[in-house]
């Protein structure tokens, strides 16, 4: 009975990250299809429209925004609704936490070194973390904040979405070769999953 129990459960370890990942991907792809079909049925109805057009022309208009960004004016224009976002009450904390999490995971805005491996103060404790923000800039409230010799630190938790961001002199932290995806991904799994090393690295 028991190594029935353990074959269940590596049965299960298997193939819930299959289904759960590929159930995530079917929703993505059928809220964004339903959401823009109505479009494609107004402007050509049943003649013109067959499964999957919307998301062709979502990955499509996605493209078109990405490449026309790199002018000033259209990049303009893309962030107004953002913008406007972040001038709402109620939607500026969703938005901005929601593109705060993209722009992490992308590794925009995000200095050569800034993974880091933090030694608390007083302490033999070493955690994995993300350089978010270093003294000297006059633009930024938390720059401000920051001492000269200190970093603002984010410190993601293990198998939850959220962390804690905390403010470290910059002896305690110690550059890590590793992008800002990857430091996420290797902690919020505990280091459980299996994560490899990059190709060509030393053994």
């Amino acid at each position: 009975m028991k190594k029935i129990l353990n074959y269940f459960l590596k049965g299960l370890a298997i193939l819930l990250p299959i289904v759960i990942t590929v159930y995530l991907i079917r929703w993505l792809l059928v809220t964004i299809e339903q959401s823009l079909k109505p479009v494609w049925m107004a402007l050509g109805g049943d003649a013109y429209y067959f499964p999957g057009l919307a998301f062709i022309s979502f990955l499509i208009l996605a493209l078109l925004v990405g490449f026309s960004s790199r002018w000033s004016l259209f990049n303009s224009i893309w962030q107004l609704p953002g913008k406007l976002m972040n001038k709402m009450p109620l939607l500026r904390s969703l938005y901005g936490t929601v593109n705060d999490v993209f722009e992490m995971m992308s590794g925009k805005d995000f200095a050569d070194e800034s993974v880091v491996m933090v030694t608390l103060p007083n302490s033999n404790t070493k955690l994995i973390g993300i350089v978010t923000k270093k003294s000297g800039n006059n633009d930024d409230k938390l720059s401000e904040i920051l001492e000269d010799e200190q970093v603002a630190v984010f410190l993601p938790m293990s198998y939850n979405v959220g962390g804690y961001m905390i403010m470290v002199p910059k002896d305690c932290v110690e550059s890590l070769d590793m992008k800002p995806a990857e430091a996420l991904q290797l902690t919020i799994s505990a280091g459980i999953g299996k994560n490899h090393k990059k190709s060509g690295a030393n053994s």
